[in-house]
């Protein structure tokens, strides 16, 4: 049986809940496109997000690897494009530490571009009603960190199975917390997910569509 391998984070930054795994663990041991659903949540802490994930990738032997995290302040569903080889903390991560301008993978190439099919995942989840957009940087946090260990650790393996990243928006139980924030709520993060791991799935060639930013 196929399996689909999707993660997400800890709660961090004072926040009491993190919405990638609100959302992801309602996922997990689903049916998707023939392919079972395994849901997996990550530490927070450099480095040991990463061997969680590895581990995890070692055990199911996934089709499509999925990570998920939340990104506070922004207002649609992003699927990352790029991961870039730099940890650069502003806060530091759930163990206290805070790599400043360190390499994620010492020699490793600058950057890894997402494997999976964006731009059709993202028109996928725009016309279903769900804000949704090409994101350009996934930041320099642990986000970025799991997202650019996840492709370069595919890549190593001889690239056959295809990983990327997704940023979600604050729920509306932490927006309240942060007025003017934009929320998104749980049970629509889930369609999407759904829609982005159904499109990867059934989808070889991505769209050749626009997606790019001025800014």
């Amino acid at each position: 049986m196929k399996t689909v391998l999707i993660t997400a984070f800890e709660p961090f930054g004072g926040e009491s809940v993190n919405p990638s795994w609100e959302a992801v663990r309602q996922l997990n041991e689903r049916m998707l496109c023939g392919a079972k659903i395994v849901a997996r949540q990550l530490p927070c802490v450099f480095g040991h997000a990463l061997t969680s994930l590895y581990k995890a990738i070692d055990e199911l032997q996934p089709e499509l690897v999925l990570a998920v995290g939340q990104a506070g302040g922004r207002a649609e569903i992003s699927v990352e494009r790029v991961a870039i080889n730099v940890d650069d903390a502003r806060i530091p991560d759930n163990q206290g530490n805070q790599p400043i301008d360190e390499p994620i993978v010492s020699e490793g190439p600058a950057a890894f571009f997402s494997t999976l099919p964006i731009k059709a995942i993202v028109e996928g989840i725009r016309e279903a009603g769900i804000p949704a957009s090409v994101s350009q940087t996934a930041g320099t946090y642990v986000c970025n960190h799991v997202m650019y260990g996840l492709l370069h650790h595919l890549h190593q393996q001889g690239g056959e199975v295809r990983g990327g990243f997704i940023h979600i928006p604050y729920l509306p139980e932490q927006a309240v917390k942060h007025p003017g924030t934009p929320s998104m709520a749980a049970q629509t993060v889930i369609l999407a997910l759904e829609m982005a791991i159904t499109i990867a799935l059934r989808t070889e060639q991505d769209l050749r569509l626009e997606g790019g930013a001025t800014h």
